[in-house]
């Protein structure tokens, strides 16, 4: 995210990966507004020409609606906006979506102060800009999945699988076979990824160390590194998250640090440690001063009809900073996340055992 303009009631940003579409859909809610060039149709250029319809002229401006909703779907390209017009050249109160796309240029204003909570979901996808978007290619002898580490989430991306041979059948051949396969999938990774894209070639067995061998004869000078895991497939990838496996390589993406904790929180969970889950527990803790870290889903976080107490979870988390905790704003699009909302959304690592 680049901040173009950073103001107490006016942000204008440039949007310029998915993750930032990811955080201006839960920054972006009800009651702000949003402006950004539009296209609307003027119907005064509209009627009959020649003795045929003429259809109304669509004219780009500058566009500035009341949010009502926003729509926006894990990785896809692009965030819907809907509301109200309140600024354009014309059709001020009617409908309109502002559809939000990679590069684009946005102006959001509160009628109150931004929150410290969306400050800080700000400030860490303005970090993330300058991070390196690496790729996990998890490799079996005759399965080749690949994952996009984004800031927020992990992204499956293609799936090359060898069809028959491979496994089974005289050796030569198979190793032949194998060969193809590799080959193949490496034709495809150097059309894939960009030039200077790290890659963590991963996956239990001998057959990631064959691939990279293979990179390395096809003159790939890129920073590759080849990691044992103990399974395949998406559960593979997430171990390399989980244990930290790729060391500096991914340990500045938030994915990892919330992968981190979710675990933590789990390991405790299952040692009756220093945890708490459940509005009531949580705040016991809190009245207590007992939390360090709280993990929360930063959906849940701002949804206005959820409570605890008879706060909204906005509200509440204000008082973290009174006992000196630290608020982690998490995504569900991981597995780790999923397990989150297991536990109802939110859980809370504790400085003891209550």
């Amino acid at each position: 995210m680049k901040i173009l303009k950073r103001e107490p009631l006016l942000w204008r940003l440039r949007i310029e990966t998915d993750d930032d579409l990811w955080t201006l859909a839960r920054i972006a809610r009800k009651g702000m507004h949003i402006a950004m060039l539009g296209e609307r149709r003027d119907q005064t250029t509209g009627g009959e020409e020649g003795g045929r319809a003429k259809s109304a002229e669509r004219k780009k401006m500058w566009i500035r609606l009341r949010i009502e909703s926003t729509e926006y779907q894990t990785f896809s390209e692009n965030l819907r906006v809907h509301g109200m017009i309140e600024e354009a050249h014309f059709d001020i109160g009617l409908h309109h979506t502002h559809i939000v796309e990679i590069r684009d240029d946005v102006e959001l204003t509160s009628a109150r102060f931004f929150s410290t909570s969306d400050r800080d979901l700000l400030k860490q996808a303005e970090q993330a800009s300058g991070q390196t978007h690496v790729v996990l290619a998890v490799v079996e002898t005759d399965e080749v999945v690949l994952f996009h580490v984004t800031a927020r989430g992990l992204r499956e991306g293609a799936t090359w699988t060898m069809r028959g041979g491979g496994k089974r059948g005289e050796i030569r051949h198979s190793e032949g076979i194998a060969a193809t396969f590799r080959s193949k999938v490496i034709g495809a990774l150097i059309d894939t990824l960009g030039e200077d894209t790290p890659l963590v070639v991963c996956g239990p067995g001998h057959a990631r160390d064959a691939l990279l061998n293979d990179l390395k004869s096809a003159g790939e000078t890129r920073m590759m590194k080849s990691i044992a895991t103990s399974m395949a497939g998406r559960a593979g990838a997430n171990e390399i998250l989980r244990e930290g496996l790729a060391g500096d390589l991914l340990s500045e993406h938030a994915i990892t640090r919330e992968i981190t904790l979710i675990e933590n929180a789990w390991e405790r969970l299952a040692t009756n440690g220093a945890v708490a889950y459940g509005t009531e527990s949580l705040m016991k803790a809190m009245n207590e001063g007992a939390i360090e870290t709280l993990l929360i889903s930063a959906e849940l976080l701002r949804e206005e009809n959820q409570f605890i107490g008879k706060k909204t979870w906005m509200e509440w988390v204000n008082g973290l900073s009174d006992i000196g905790a630290e608020l982690v704003q998490c995504s569900t699009d991981h597995d780790a996340g999923q397990q989150l909302l297991g536990l109802g959304g939110v859980v809370a690592l504790l400085r003891y055992t209550m």
